[in-house]
């Protein structure tokens, strides 16, 4: 949370530090309106603090994240978001400025949300025999709702693919990620802030469809990663990877397989069969309840089991 304090304005940061250390640690999401009370999010429960927001510290808090620099950071604006050391990303809604029909950018901001990412060093350990067979990585599909641990748990996938392991004399390989949020990597000027092995290879704030056909063709990646798949255009890039021999580990938004193979974006991919590993998460027991692994037949090889 230090890095947080680091941009908050000390009003913001003196009302969050009354909360116990013990619930602190458990902080999802800051989120700060003009003119509303701030609202802190707690394993899934909203706190409400009794004080608004002024703008003067909405503004302070926009230059603090922006460097003073906010008119430096329009790709950032335009995507809605930026994201700041540790890897945590403060989502942006305001004034939308429009060019030829197009969001060129976001003025007179009025909400942010932060995001605080979680790195969970260790917590993939327990599936990757599930998602490792015969000495090559299985396609593997992460499906979850929001706020459910889909991100975090391909981060560390990512970490365990590119690291030496012991487990069935595994070396690590080539991992590509694309990473259009920022979210994966938590890249600072290009650098990941988050935890890999020494093999991985990051685009970040670049399209997942175009970012997955540049790593092919620039990285040559054993395995790519890749977060929120769905658009009509990640199918032909997801073809082209799997036609070059190139491993995929994916998340999608949805509650089950059977909900996300109902959906057109998907459904002719998962028709395929080119996964051959479904991971599904909920919050049921807290973010990262992994409530089943199929195989690419969608049959149950793992029940409930909470990612610790």
């Amino acid at each position: 949370m230090n890095s947080i304090y680091s941009f908050l304005p000390k009003s913001i940061e003196e009302h969050i530090l009354t909360i116990p250390p013990s619930k602190r640690n458990g902080i999802e999401e800051i989120r700060v309106r003009i003119g509303r009370p701030l609202e802190v999010s707690i394993g899934g429960q909203s706190v409400f603090f009794p004080f608004l927001i002024t703008k003067e510290e909405g503004n302070l808090l926009l230059n603090k994240i922006s460097q003073y620099s906010v008119y430096t950071m329009e790709e950032e604006l335009k995507r809605g978001y930026i994201t700041v050391s540790g890897g945590h990303r403060v989502g942006l809604a305001g004034r939308v400025v429009l060019e030829n029909s197009q969001v060129k950018a976001i003025r007179d901001v009025g909400s942010f949300n932060i995001r605080i990412a979680k790195e969970q060093i260790g917590i993939a350990n327990p599936f990757i025999p599930y998602l490792y067979n015969n000495n090559n990585w299985l396609h593997t599909m992460i499906i979850g709702a929001p706020q459910t641990g889909k991100t975090t748990l391909l981060r560390d996938i990512a970490r365990v693919i590119s690291t030496d392991n012991e487990y069935k004399n595994r070396t690590a390989v080539k991992v590509g990620i694309v990473d259009e949020r920022s979210e994966i990597a938590g890249c600072m000027d290009g650098i990941p802030q988050m935890t890999f092995g020494p093999r991985i290879d990051v685009l970040d704030a670049c399209p997942k469809a175009e970012g997955m056909m540049m790593m092919i063709r620039s990285m040559s990646p054993d395995v790519l990663v890749v977060d929120e798949i769905g658009r009509k255009e990640d199918e032909e890039a997801i073809l082209e990877a799997v036609n070059a021999g190139i491993k995929l580990i994916m998340t999608t938004h949805g509650t089950s397989l059977e909900e996300v193979s109902k959906r057109p974006t998907l459904e002719t991919i998962i028709k395929l069969g080119i996964f051959e590993r479904f991971i599904e998460l909920n919050r049921k027991k807290g973010p990262g309840t992994v409530t089943a692994i199929r195989n690419g037949q969608g049959q149950l090889l793992l029940n409930e089991k909470k990612v610790t």
